[in-house]
């Protein structure tokens, strides 16, 4: 043989897997379709450049823009194979990938893409929608705020208020965890008005009704639940304070603590062979009223009365814990130390020991007991100072736990109050509490969209 042999060694790794399945997924023509490109664009289309900019962010786990082009060239034949596109490193250069990021921002044509890719999975992977999770989240960055910009001071769910914040809120498919719809606004955005657009691009999406949405209690809003059940949909929230007082949970708790309401024991199968109970409850009906888009709409709703055993043993245990470190911060209130003055008047030993309850959180689980002595000394004169009488007080708290107090607070621990509406009658209670909870342990949807607010901001950075 007279011809030169010439080997290129390229890393494959998973770039074939990942272009494969984003083909499947039909993301490039769909791409294209949506994001029409400016007459002068040269080179590979915006699909293609999308689909391979995804590829190295999930093969390298890398989303910074100027690590893109190096990476293609040391692989341009591995990428032109599985794309059948003459690929040339410039096609993915930062500046083109800069011009991908600005089209994409475009929500005009970002919503019917979106809702066309999901119905592109729905049908490809013969997907049956059943039950929809939304939840939102934040991220923080170190950025300049503008009037007009994203990024915006708010509540921070990551504890740094210091920082301006993009709220991401995300419909996923439950429990596949598949994300539906995303939706990107401002920081300072409440979350409660999130929720209606968000299922309104879920039903754009998948052009279906009779889904069971599950929220937490955000969601809860009555124009939210209302705006669910005239679209024919069911929804699974809890309702917060707001919505249940305290008295009103008493009112719905006290024919238990009677003896004349049966709860439901609830069991969860890690095994085939060993049930756990996970929880009890019962169910009551509420109707209400409310107006959605002008018209009146009345329902019964199903509220689940629900204890979870083990957030009431957790709450007793931690109830218990506060309650012993009160007492020793009531007995330690008057004791003589060193370098701090003690309190030696009835009032303000008050008022320190109900700062003490109020910190630990067991107003009413307490008796305090107070012990007030007065003592007059004699004072020899000394000097030009005459002889005279000190008055000395001295000032003695005790705390007793109330027993009777705390077994009523105990008996309130872990109930909480769900609602769903006459479109989620197939769901039992057992049901509805697993379903709710399926997502707890594992919090797939909360991770889903920290990690699509982790790529915002990452993509915004890499601008």
């Amino acid at each position: 043989m007279n011809g030169t042999l010439t080997i290129l060694s390229e890393r494959v790794d998973d770039i074939p897997l990942l272009l494969a399945h984003v083909a499947r997924m039909g993301v490039q023509p769909l791409l294209d379709t949506h994001f029409p490109t400016h007459g002068n664009w040269q080179g590979l289309s915006l699909g293609w450049v999308t689909v391979i900019w995804l590829t190295h962010i999930l093969s390298q786990a890398d989303h910074r823009l100027n690590h893109v082009e190096p990476w293609a060239e040391k692989r341009l034949h591995t990428l032109r194979g599985c794309t059948d596109q003459p690929l040339h490193p410039l096609d993915v250069s930062d500046d083109r990938l800069a011009l991908v990021l600005q089209a994409l921002s475009d929500d005009a044509h970002w919503s019917p893409f979106e809702s066309a890719l999901t119905q592109q999975l729905v049908r490809v992977y013969a997907l049956r929608p059943a039950r929809v999770r939304l939840d939102s989240t934040t991220a923080s960055g170190s950025w300049t705020v503008t009037p007009e910009g994203m990024f915006q001071f708010g509540h921070s769910k990551d504890h740094r208020p210091d920082l301006p914040q993009v709220k991401v809120m995300l419909s996923t498919l439950d429990p596949l965890g598949l994300p539906l719809a995303t939706t990107v606004v401002p920081g300072h955005h409440a979350d409660d008005p999130l929720y209606s657009p968000a299922v309104k691009q879920v039903r754009a999406s998948l052009g279906q009704r009779g889904l069971l949405y599950v929220g937490d209690c955000k969601m809860a809003a009555l124009e939210t639940r209302a705006f669910l059940h005239a679209g024919q949909d069911g929804y699974l929230c809890p309702l917060s304070a707001l919505q249940v007082s305290a008295d009103r949970l008493d009112a719905y708790l006290a024919p238990i603590w009677a003896g004349t309401q049966d709860v439901i024991p609830i069991y969860r199968h890690r095994t085939p062979d060993q049930p756990e109970q996970i929880a009890e409850g019962y169910e009551v009906q509420e109707p209400l009223t409310a107006v959605v888009a002008g018209e009146t709409c009345t329902w019964t709703e199903r509220r689940l009365v629900i204890r979870s055993l083990a957030q009431a043993q957790a709450g007793e245990t931690a109830l218990r814990v506060r309650l012993a470190q009160a007492q020793m911060a009531l007995a330690s209130l008057t004791t003589r130390r060193q370098g701090k003055p003690r309190c030696t008047e009835l009032p303000t030993v008050r008022e320190a020991a109900e700062a003490i309850l109020a910190r630990y959180r067991v107003q009413g689980l307490l008796r305090l007991h107070y012990e007030e002595h007065v003592c007059e000394r004699p004072v020899r004169r000394y000097g030009a100072r005459p002889a005279t009488v000190r008055v000395e007080r001295e000032v003695r708290v005790s705390a007793e736990v109330d027993q009777d107090a705390v077994t009523v607070a105990v008996q309130r621990l872990g109930w909480r109050v769900y609602a769903t509406n006459c479109h989620a009658d197939h769901l039992t209670l057992p049901q509805a509490v697993l379903a709710y909870r399926s997502a707890l342990p594992h919090r797939a949807g909360v991770r889903t969209a920290q990690g699509a607010a982790a790529v915002v901001d990452a993509h915004v950075s890499g601008a």
